[in-house]
């Protein structure tokens, strides 16, 4: 019997776009069950891409921007005008990971400057609102550089300025620019992850970003100074907010230095693409991204997206590169599976498109009474 069938994965990092894989599992599917219904609507929440697929949704137009990346080089980067002034970022794109070779995963030598750059030529635009898409940094400054682009000044004990984040520890005031920003900002966050702590971003993330253990006491101690001084000032304690450490703190920068609201970026994705309604008409969901694990349930978009479709009475599948934690993960879906089940990592790599198509048609070969 034929199925109506949502296919919407994520990115699988540093081998497919969104875009991407939701065709080639599209074709692996297809090859299989030729009768299914079958629609592709790859997502972001707030991570790489958010800001070319929320475009897409919105008919929105490229403008380049001329910034610099999270070491400091000089790039022409995008940001997305959408027809009711309303202008989309992609962090990713300006200060991302992927923007920087591997000398330069310094995390403790890079900062979020740029962000800061591309937002203060926004400030003089005609700009009704902006949506910044924060997660994919390289950074864990906590927003340090984007607040000192956009005018905010760091001191320490002797009113000298501190210039690199890593040295926040001595801060003991934080001077405000003449102008608060102008522009409504709602920043859209990849996970819900607060500041500082055990689940806190230096601890969390700062390792995929090339935190070494030996860094962790002397980055978290910066960001939590910043918070401190931050809290005696405004008498706001902003650092446990959730979403404030996501994209390495920028979450937390962006809310006191830019005055920005802080959401689920799925849940703006969401509302832009209609999810809710394509949800209701399919038997099947299938999803995916390169990496699943504890944190795909921690606000992460696969996770929501599964949550969604559960709530819509439709069958889950996710696709991945690879698992762990699949004792956490298998509660939210119907069924899990990886690329490392039919083929080495290495091979996976090398050749996610292959694999995953390969996967995908097996998966839909084993449905069966649909």
């Amino acid at each position: 019997m034929p199925a109506s069938v949502l296919i919407a994965p994520d990115k699988f990092k540093d081998t497919l776009t969104a875009p991407q894989a939701a065709q080639v599992i599209a074709n692996g599917w297809r090859a299989a069950r030729p009768q299914d219904e079958i629609v592709e609507q790859p997502i972001s929440d707030g991570g790489d891409g958010f800001g070319s697929l929320l475009a897409a949704a919105l008919g929105a137009e490229k403008i380049a921007v001329q910034t610099v990346n999270a070491a400091g080089q000089a790039i022409t980067a995008c940001f997305w005008k959408a027809s009711n002034e309303g202008v989309l970022v992609e962090s990713a794109n300006i200060i991302g990971l992927a923007m920087l070779t591997d000398d330069q995963r310094q995390p403790m030598a890079i900062d979020s400057t740029g962000l800061g750059i591309a937002l203060q030529q926004l400030s003089k635009s005609e700009a009704k609102e902006i949506i910044v898409g924060i997660g994919g940094s390289a950074t864990n400054d906590g927003g340090f550089g984007a607040a000192r682009a956009l005018g905010w000044i760091f001191l320490d004990e002797q009113s000298r300025e501190i210039k690199r984040w890593t040295e926040l520890s001595q801060l003991t005031k934080i001077v405000r620019p003449q102008n608060a920003f102008p522009i409504p900002i709602t920043v859209a966050v990849d996970v819900q992850n607060s500041l500082l702590g055990s689940q806190g971003c230096s601890r969390i993330f700062g390792p995929q970003k090339g935190l070494r253990e030996s860094d962790l006491p002397q980055a978290e101690a910066a960001l939590a100074r910043m918070a401190e001084i931050w809290t005696n000032q405004s008498g706001e304690n902003t650092a446990t907010i959730p979403g404030t450490g996501a994209a390495g703190g920028l979450g937390f920068g962006l809310h006191c230095f830019a005055g920005a609201t802080i959401r689920p970026g799925f849940d703006l994705f969401t509302e832009a693409t209609g999810l809710h309604k394509m949800l209701s008409h399919a038997d099947w969901m299938i999803t995916g991204e390169g990496s699943m694990d504890q944190q795909t349930t921690m606000g992460k978009g696969v996770g929501e997206l599964a949550l969604l479709a559960r709530q819509n009475n439709c069958r889950t599948i996710a696709l991945a590169g690879m698992i762990g934690d699949r004792e956490t993960l298998q509660p939210h879906f119907d069924q899990i599976r990886a690329l490392t089940e039919i083929t080495s990592p290495s091979k996976a790599k090398e050749n996610a498109a292959q694999w995953l198509e390969e996967l995908a048609h097996q998966t839909a070969q084993a449905i069966t009474g649909d």
